[in-house]
């Protein structure tokens, strides 16, 4: 919070040990970055100038060298705007609007997993319906082969891939429906 005072007329800027908490703060992000796998730091609206500098320093191995480039990648985040890095906090935060619409999405994925491997074709249906762009024949195989896991007690590869699959088409139903309202702003 830089400004002039306006009854002397002399600047004023934060204290201090209030930009010594400030850039604590930055690098203590910065190190919850850098312990992040690469699919968590994709998700995470990060500045493209940012992310080879949070690779670089995931790379570093050396106690020293590690340390020191966290430091330097701390330095790059300083320079970027407050809103982006609270962005990025929300992002990675349990409580945060994005923690919130994943998890949601997660159930939804398992509800329609479920309810596929329950009501069979009716159900594939009905997601077809919501969903025009699902692959048909991959859906009906990954139900089948998962019915027939849970019949022959195997492990549940086809029950984990059948998942991932309604999740990877509800994440792609929800980015495309954020993109329309960001539009439409």
């Amino acid at each position: 919070m830089r400004g002039r005072d306006p009854e002397t007329g002399e600047f004023y800027s934060p204290s201090r040990t209030q930009q010594r908490i400030e850039a604590l703060e930055i690098r203590n992000l910065a190190e919850k970055l850098v312990a992040l796998p690469a699919a968590q730091l994709a998700r995470l609206p990060i500045p493209d100038e940012l992310m080879p500098h949070i690779v670089e320093t995931q790379r570093i191995t050396s106690h020293i060298a590690h340390k020191r480039q966290l430091q330097f990648l701390a330095k790059q985040m300083r320079r970027e705007e407050d809103e982006v890095l609270e962005a990025i906090r929300d992002a990675m935060d349990e409580g945060g609007e994005a923690a919130r619409r994943e998890t949601a999405l997660l159930h939804q994925a398992e509800q329609w997993r479920d309810r596929l491997l329950a009501d069979g074709d009716d159900a594939l249906a009905a997601l077809l319906e919501e969903f025009p762009t699902a692959d048909r024949q991959k859906l009906r195989q990954l139900v089948r082969n998962a019915t027939d896991e849970r019949a022959k007690n195997k492990p549940p590869r086809a029950f984990r891939d059948l998942f991932r699959e309604v999740r990877e088409l509800l994440s792609d139903a929800s980015a495309a429906q954020d993109g329309d309202e960001d539009d439409a702003l």
